[in-house]
C-alpha cells in the first residue's frame, strides 16, 4: 500500500491548483496521467479507454455486453452492413496532393497571423470519436460533441451533446454514468454551468504567443517535460481543449510543430467535419500514429487522429482503425 500512496503521490492526478476541485470529475489531463501511472505498474487489470473515462477491463465488460445487444438497431443498409458502432477507418489522403512541408506551413500560419485576427478565445468547441475495448466484445466508438462558453466575469458553461456528423440524423451511442446506451441524435447528455473562476497556471491561464513561452506554457500544462512528438501533441489537445486559438497563438503553435521531430508531411485530406486540410503524420514505435490536420492556409489544428498500426485480435481491433479523433471549431 505505502508504495502505491507514493506512486500517486509523485503521480499527482489531481494538482491543488488544477481547475477543478473537491469531488468533482477528473479533467482530459489528469484521467490521462491517472491511467498511465496504472498502466506504468503492469500489475492488476489493464486500463482502456472509453468514452473519454479510463475504466479496467474487468469494469468494462458487463457495460460492452450491453453495447452488443444493440448493434443489430445500428446496422448501416440491411443486415449484412458494417455496424456504426464499429471503430471508423482513418481519413484518408486525397489521391494527387502534394505535400506542404510543415515549415513551410509555418511561414504561412505567421503570415496569416499579421493583423491578429481571429483573436484569442477562451472555451473550445470540439467533436470526438473515442473507441472503447474490452477483451470479450467487440470494440465501440463513442462520438460526442462539445462546447464550452466563458462570460467576462469568469463563469463558463459547458454542453455535451451526442451526435455523429458521419451519419447525421441516427441514433447515437453514448455512454452516461458508465452504461451505453442509444439515444437521438443531438441529444443534450450534460449541461453544467460553473461559478466564476480564475487560475494563472496553463491550460487555464491565457496561452502566450511566442514559440518559446508557448513551449514553457504547455510544459507547465501537462506538469512534466515534453521530449516526444507524441507528448507535444498530446499537450496541445490540451490546450486546444480549453482555448480557441487566435491567429499569432496558431502561429507559434505552427512554429512549435514545424520544429519537433518526425512529423512527415503527406498530403492533403477532407476532414471528418468536411473540412481542407494538410495532414502530418508520426508512427510512434508503439502501434500508434498519430495524424495531425492543419487548415492549409492559416495552420490552424483542425484536428488529431490516433490509429493503431497494428492488429489487436484480444480486442477486436485491427490496423487502421482509429482509435480517437478530435476536431476543433471556432
Amino acid at each position: 500500500m505505502t508504495d502505491e500512496l507514493d506512486l500517486l503521490r509523485r503521480a499527482n492526478p489531481v494538482p491543488d491548483d488544477g481547475p477543478r476541485f473537491g469531488d468533482g470529475p477528473l479533467d482530459h489531463r489528469a484521467e490521462h496521467r491517472l491511467a498511465r501511472l496504472m498502466d506504468n505498474r503492469r500489475t492488476g487489470p489493464r486500463v482502456l479507454r472509453l468514452g473519454g473515462r479510463f475504466r479496467p477491463v474487468w469494469a468494462l465488460t458487463a457495460a460492452v455486453a450491453a453495447v452488443a445487444a444493440l448493434t443489430s438497431v445500428l446496422l448501416l443498409g440491411g443486415p449484412a452492413a458494417t455496424p456504426a458502432i464499429a471503430a471508423p477507418r482513418p481519413l484518408a489522403v486525397l489521391a494527387d496532393s502534394t505535400p506542404v512541408p510543415l515549415e513551410q506551413l509555418a511561414e504561412r500560419a505567421a503570415t496569416a497571423a499579421a493583423d491578429g485576427t481571429p483573436a484569442l478565445r477562451k472555451g473550445t468547441h470540439v467533436q470526438s470519436w473515442s473507441l472503447g475495448m474490452s477483451d470479450t466484445e467487440p470494440p465501440v466508438t463513442l462520438p460526442e460533441e462539445r462546447i464550452v462558453r466563458w462570460t467576462a466575469d469568469g463563469r463558463h458553461t459547458e454542453l455535451v451533446v451526442a451526435t455523429d456528423p458521419r451519419h447525421p440524423g441516427r441514433p447515437v451511442l453514448t455512454d452516461e454514468d458508465g452504461e451505453p446506451r442509444l439515444v437521438d441524435d443531438g441529444q443534450v447528455i450534460s449541461r453544467q454551468d460553473f461559478p466564476p473562476s480564475w487560475s494563472d497556471a496553463p491550460p487555464a491561464a491565457r496561452p502566450p504567443r511566442d514559440t518559446g513561452g508557448l513551449r514553457a506554457y504547455l510544459t507547465e500544462a501537462v506538469h512534466g517535460e515534453i521530449r516526444t512528438t507524441p507528448e507535444l501533441l498530446y499537450a496541445t489537445e490540451q490546450l486546444l481543449d480549453h482555448w480557441t486559438l487566435g491567429a499569432r497563438e496558431s502561429a507559434a503553435l505552427a512554429r512549435l510543430l514545424a520544429d519537433a521531430e518526425g512529423l512527415r508531411p503527406v498530403g492533403g485530406v477532407t476532414d471528418r467535419l468536411g473540412r481542407p486540410g494538410q495532414a502530418y503524420v508520426h508512427d510512434d514505435g508503439s502501434g500508434v500514429r498519430h495524424m495531425l490536420i492543419l487548415d492549409p492556409s492559416t495552420g490552424a489544428v483542425l484536428g488529431l487522429e490516433e490509429t493503431f498500426t497494428t492488429d489487436q485480435p484480444e480486442y477486436g481491433v485491427r490496423a487502421g482503425d482509429v482509435m480517437q479523433y478530435s476536431a476543433w471549431m471556432r
